[in-house]
């Protein structure tokens, strides 16, 4: 049998350093069971935007993980890696930008770099989808969604890392920064995927 990996103290202060954050009240966010087998040492965020009283969001959620390995894996480039996710429905019309891609790419590196989130080794994907309902789903309308999945390496301090993911997921539902106060009247359309 083999022993569990216990965490490095850089990896636990790294942790702690995330741990501590706060979040604009309308995105909240919560520590998640990490990912096994990606690294020796992971810890894992969710969110979700202005989540209904079952936890659930219709605006957007995401996913940040913070995974440390100090054999310092080729790829990385160093012993820590990024890996992010951000999804949120969209109005058709905004789901059939040709551009949206790469603006959603665009917001991520807006982000990271206004927090001065040093990092390097980039990449990742932006996925669009654009639905219609047929037959018995056909009153449910047109929908779209956007998806960004992403991974860096970054420099610590990790808190600017998780800032910019945390305001990523907040652009793609319609939130800037600076909107904490603003009504929503309602999810927008594109709930299916």
């Amino acid at each position: 049998m083999t022993d569990p990996i216990v965490p490095d103290a850089l990896f636990e202060d790294a942790a702690a350093s995330v741990r501590k954050m706060t979040f604009r009240a309308d995105i909240v966010v919560h520590e998640i069971p990490a990912p096994t087998g990606l690294a020796p040492a992971a810890l894992a965020l969710a969110a979700d935007v202005r989540p209904n009283a079952e936890g659930d969001s219709l605006y957007g959620t995401g996913r940040f993980v913070l995974l440390h390995d100090p054999d310092e894996p080729s790829s990385w480039g160093g012993p820590w890696r990024i890996v992010a996710f951000a999804q949120a429905p969209l109005e058709p019309e905004i789901g059939a930008d040709p551009l949206l891609a790469e603006v959603a790419w665009s917001w991520l590196i807006d982000a990271l770099e206004s927090r001065g989130a040093t990092y390097h080794a980039a990449s990742g994907t932006t996925t669009k989808t654009i639905s219609k309902g047929f037959g018995g789903l056909a009153s449910e309308g047109d929908g779209a969604q956007v998806e960004l999945r992403a991974s860096w390496s970054p420099v610590a301090p990790f808190p600017a890392h998780v800032e910019a993911w945390a305001e990523l997921v907040g652009m793609l539902a319609g939130l800037p920064p600076g909107s904490e106060d603003i009504a929503v009247f309602g999810a927008r359309k594109g709930q299916r995927g």
